[in-house]
């Protein structure tokens, strides 16, 4: 058995666990940020575990403009310290500089993708079982409406059809295809 052995699986659990947690503060940035019904139960459980790691840090590092600015840094520092930490396991050596700016491409695509799922998702959910309550349901449609409300001025309902989430994903996965690789070579021109 080579290295490698040990060490992919212990990669996959690093980035699984930092991934898990980065992905709950970014929602939690998020469901703030559009306003989302503080009550649901899903925003009560992402307050929960966020909380007893951003309270403190809003001491030091107050919001501005209606955005949780402890939230971004938080979710930042903790892609940053997981590029170290896998970089390091993979035999590479610490490169703090490399992992600060690395985290930038990827928190930046994560940001994306949560809007991504999200729109597919409430899609889903609205085809499963519609006009009844979920609390899932309820949640996406108030963080989703940024992005579908813009798309939905300019295409209205077909035949009671609402494409509107079918351009929203088409857009998003261009914006994803346009900004993520420029972002990722900036990075690599930076560190050369």
């Amino acid at each position: 058995m080579g290295d490698d052995y040990l060490t992919n699986p212990l990669v996959f659990l690093v980035q699984f666990l930092f991934e898990a947690y980065i992905l709950v503060v970014l929602l939690r940035f998020f469901l703030q940020l559009t306003r989302s019904d503080f009550y649901n139960p899903l925003s009560q459980f992402i307050v929960r575990i966020t909380s007893p790691v951003l309270i403190p840090l809003r001491r030091v590092i107050p919001g501005m403009g209606g955005m949780d600015i402890a939230a971004l840094a938080l979710a930042w520092a903790l892609k940053a310290l997981e590029l170290l930490i896998v970089t390091a396991l993979s035999g590479a050596g610490l490169q703090l500089l490399l992992a600060i700016l690395g985290a930038i491409p990827g928190l930046v695509e994560l940001c994306i993708n949560i809007f991504l799922y999200a729109i597919i998702i409430q899609a889903i959910l609205s085809w499963v079982n519609p006009g009844t309550y979920n609390p899932a349901a309820s949640l996406l449609d108030s963080f989703t409406a940024p992005v579908l409300r813009p798309v939905q001025r300019f295409i209205p309902p077909v035949g009671g059809l609402d494409l509107s989430p079918m351009v929203a994903i088409l857009g998003l996965i261009l914006l994803k295809m346009l900004l993520i690789p420029p972002l990722q070579q900036m990075v690599v021109a930076l560190l050369s």
